[in-house]
């Protein structure tokens, strides 16, 4: 398709390659924060093909793979109340709790169903007035609109059978806890588009006058992702600091303002707990007090909640970059698509199974997403 292919254009990626080569005169570390980011680059061979000491990291940009395991924990023990009829996106199926997860419950026989929007969600509430529904609202501020949406659209209708368990995370604030590591080597951030087209770019500029890291809001296409590379490799070379928008379609700095509204009417920001990462400071959403009625952690008691990672899995090391998939000794074997371990390797966002569908160190026989 058209509108695609202009952005695939093998001669335009070779010279922007060529033009990264050229003016790149010392190493530099670059992450880019979105999982479908990180799944373009290494599909692509983008990583491969920079010049040498050029590194990209994959950050903790997938937002299945930071959904706290408590979390998901709590999502099992609610799914599985006879009384409940459990909505999720797809993705959010597989990813392991301590001993089970979604797909497997529903096998069991709760009624685990795929929603493809909050809003049908909302609809199976209103068809089923003598059950409860939940949908498990996760995502980082591009879902949020949405979520926030279909709980006043709950509230203005007084549909009292339906909540929501929140799992909201914002970008901003792990960013900053990222370069507040002393582990840091993140010089510089390729942000995440589809976020910024939503929440424009003003709060990314007080991180990079304060860090002195050039941030570039960047979209998803193999040339995008090369000219957002470009951009910080400039800034870097030249000593600047700055936030550029190279996904000029999409985003404005100012973002959507009726979204942002939506948001702010429904959500407050408060602490969350990343997987893998640990608490971050105001970094997600929960409902505001107005809304509790649709909260589903205060709606079920679920009990006590006792988490377990699996031992093998190395998810925190990969989310926060750290490590690459290539350092666990689980990838490809123990740990696949088919029977993951950890979060990162369920969805196509994750680092772990992007490097799987690539076939990155394991025999490209055996991969399969599905």
């Amino acid at each position: 398709m058209k509108y695609l292919d202009e952005y695939r254009d093998p001669v335009l990626a070779r010279a922007i390659l060529d033009e990264i080569h050229r003016i790149t005169t010392r190493p530099w570390t670059l992450m880019e924060v979105c999982g479908g980011q990180t799944h373009t680059i290494v599909k692509q061979g983008i990583d491969e093909a920079l010049p040498q000491g050029v590194r990209m990291i994959h950050g903790p940009g997938c937002p299945v793979c930071v959904t706290p395991l408590e979390q998901v924990d709590k999502a099992l023990a609610i799914a599985a109340r006879p009384d409940v009829i459990f909505t999720s996106y797809g993705d959010m199926l597989r990813v392991p709790g301590t001993s089970t997860d979604l797909l497997a419950l529903k096998a069991r026989g709760a009624d685990v169903r795929i929603v493809y929007s909050p809003l049908d969600a909302l609809k199976i509430a209103v068809d089923n007035p003598d059950r409860e529904v939940v949908f498990f609202a996760v995502g980082f501020e591009t879902t949020a609109p949405a979520n926030a949406m279909a709980v006043a659209e709950a509230a203005r209708r007084d549909i009292d059978n339906f909540s929501v368990l929140v799992s909201h995370v914002l970008v901003p604030p792990a960013m900053t806890a990222l370069l507040d590591s002393p582990t840091n080597q993140v010089q510089g951030f390729l942000a995440a588009g589809h976020v910024c087209a939503v929440m424009g770019w003003t709060e990314y500029e007080p991180i990079a006058s304060t860090y002195h890291v050039p941030i570039v809001v960047t979209g998803f296409e193999p040339l995008d992702l090369l000219e957002g590379i470009l951009m910080a490799i400039r800034q870097l070379e030249a000593g600047r600091a700055e936030v550029e928008n190279q996904y000029a379609r999409a985003v404005k700095r100012e973002g959507t303002p009726l979204a942002q509204r939506q948001i702010m009417e429904v959500f407050e920001i408060g602490d969350r707990t990343w997987r893998g990462v640990g608490p971050i400071p105001d970094s997600g959403y929960r409902l505001r007090a107005e809304y509790a009625r649709f909260d589903a952690e205060q709606r079920f008691d679920v009990g006590t909640i006792h988490t377990l990672e699996h031992p093998a899995c190395i998810a925190g090391a990969i989310l926060t970059g750290a490590k690459v998939p290539l350092d666990c000794t689980a990838y490809g074997t123990l740990c696949t698509p088919q029977k993951p371990l950890g979060a990162p390797m369920v969805s196509s966002e994750g680092t772990c199974a992007a490097f799987y569908s690539a076939a990155r160190g394991v025999d490209a026989r055996k991969v399969s997403l599905r």
